[in-house]
């Protein structure tokens, strides 16, 4: 399949893609804008600070990307990694630094086509995160739709960073506290998003231009209006707790008084350069998965092009670090958000960048009316169809070697956070992949006293616990060949094991006899890799 490049895209666009790319961009940005500010506040950074990263990763990262529909922006999985690190290096002026060169380093990464090991992921394990991610956001929306908000919005850690709680004793404490204005209001705009979803269904055109996500808000805010006059108990009020809250500019402030600017004096402290080295690596192996996990899910399967997504995530943090944001990766939650409501191309991420700009400026005051509990409806569909439990049938019935990488990816994510929920499943994705390798590398076959071991492939040392108990199970007055016509590489330590038992077998009566394993087969493979 061809790479796309984003210049090529837009060149060429058509405008029947405009009704679902301007869909699926407002759909993002409604899910993005409390992310953002949620995921600023878990960071100990500046709200404005989400707000700049969301607007850079939609507007130019999503111009560049090598991806036609993942979303960029400051990410939940960093929250942990950036709060220390703003805390080590003393100030958050000093933090952007770091930032900048991450994303100097990335581009350094993507010269040297680091993208290529996105193709190293194991697909049980990317599935795995897709339905982890979903479990993840339902879970932690359930409080939102019921009226708890004490935990920031993006913040998908089971131990929470907002409170002593985590994912199962908040949905608890939600259930207790539960408030009847954000339940109608959540209630409201599940069954708007059902219904919209299934005339969407049935090929109407009004339902696929109109985006729900659009209506769910209007009658988020118009049910709240409703409760401050008519029901005072059920007001969700106009607090930072349940409602988005953009920073509003005063009159009296200059625009560009919003921008942290870097404090270039740090470059003097080897501390930078080693936080921005685990910023690199951290949100290249986040965006990397992610752009994997989004091709999977893209309608029209187009490949991305990994390399160019590094180039562009850190062009990205570049700016982002110049001009007081946050650090970008790409985004499972707003990139499902996009692929699920139709989006054609990337320019549904440059309209929801656009978008972000606009409501910082234009739109503040109004946004702020958005009861959480209606963008939480918007977050738990999302989820439920990442998590589609058909997904777990499709998975079980590809055998145990798929099935118990995916369940321990979705494990991990829901019981610490997605980092370490990926690599546990990677780990354990990599033991099968080698178990199987083992397993299937070479065959036994015994007739009476004649036994025929045959390799099949290559022979590597993961298959030497298994071949050293089939030299072990032989008997007395056995006739034993070893067949190794089939390898063109044979792993050092498989090699010195076939040979050495040569003398075993003398001593115990076993007729040995090795054919085509030679040292020189072993080698042949290391001299034509120099």
């Amino acid at each position: 399949m061809p790479y796309y490049s984003p210049f090529r895209s837009l060149t060429h666009y058509r405008t029947a893609y405009l009704p679902d790319d301007m869909t699926a961009g407002l759909s993002v940005f409604f899910v993005s804008l409390p992310l953002c500010l949620g995921i600023a506040l878990a960071s100990g950074a500046p709200l404005f600070a989400g707000l700049v990263a969301g607007i850079i990763g939609g507007m130019v990262v999503g111009l560049l990307s090598g991806s036609e529909v993942s979303v960029s922006g400051p990410a939940a999985g960093l929250a942990v990694i950036v709060i220390e690190a703003i805390r080590a290096s003393g100030s958050y002026r000093a933090f952007l630094v770091a930032v900048i060169l991450a994303g100097i380093f990335q581009l350094i990464l993507s010269l040297v086509k680091a993208g290529r090991l996105s193709g190293f992921f194991p697909n049980s394990v990317i599935r795995g995160m897709l339905v982890g991610i979903g479990l993840v956001i339902l879970l932690k929306q359930i409080p939102h739709a019921l009226g708890r908000d004490n935990d920031f919005e993006g913040d998908y850690e089971f131990r929470q960073l907002a409170d002593s709680e985590n994912t199962l004793s908040e949905i608890y404490r939600a259930l207790v506290t539960a408030s009847p204005g954000a339940i109608l209001i959540s209630v409201a705009a599940l069954l708007i998003l059902i219904f919209w979803r299934k005339q969407e269904e049935k090929g109407s055109r009004f339902f696929k231009i109109v985006p729900a996500a659009l209506l769910v808000v209007l009658v988020g805010i118009g049910l709240n209006e409703l409760f401050r006059y008519y029901v005072p108990g059920w007001y969700l009020g106009n607090s930072n707790q349940h409602m988005v809250r953009i920073p509003i500019l005063s009159e009296n402030k200059s625009w560009t008084s919003i921008f942290d600017s870097p404090d270039f004096s740090a470059l003097r402290t080897i501390r930078t350069y080693g936080i921005a080295g685990t910023l690199a690596v951290v949100a290249s192996l986040q965006g990397l998965i992610n752009v994997e996990a989004a091709d999977r899910v893209d309608r029209l399967r187009r490949v991305s092009s990994t390399n160019r997504e590094l180039a562009a995530l850190g062009i990205g943090n570049i700016l982002s670090g110049l001009v007081g944001g946050l650090p970008i990766t790409s985004v499972a939650v707003r990139t499902s958000t996009n692929i699920f409501n139709n989006s054609r191309t990337r320019l549904s991420t440059m309209i929801q960048g656009f978008l972000l700009l606009i409501s910082v400026f234009l739109a503040a005051s109004v946004l702020n009316r958005i009861p959480l509990a209606c963008l939480a409806s918007i977050l738990i569909v999302v989820g439920y169809r990442l998590a589609n439990p058909t997904v777990f049938k499709s998975v079980y019935r590809e055998g145990m070697s798929q099935f118990i990488p995916f369940i321990v990816t979705i494990l991990g994510i829901l019981f610490t956070n997605l980092l370490i929920g990926i690599l546990v499943g990677l780990m354990v994705g990599y033991s099968f992949v080698l178990y199987t390798n083992a397993q299937s590398s070479f065959r036994v076959i015994r007739d009476g006293h004649n036994v025929l071991v045959k390799f099949q492939k290559d022979i590597y040392f993961p298959s030497k616990p298994r071949l050293k108990e089939t030299l072990r199970s032989l008997k007395p007055g056995d006739s034993v060949l070893i067949d190794g016509r089939y390898a063109s590489f044979i792993d050092h330590d498989i090699y010195t094991l076939l040979t050495e038992f040569a003398q075993t077998a003398r001593t115990s009566d076993i007729n040995y006899e090795l054919r085509d394993v030679t040292k020189e087969k072993r080698n042949l493979r290391s001299h034509a890799t120099i």
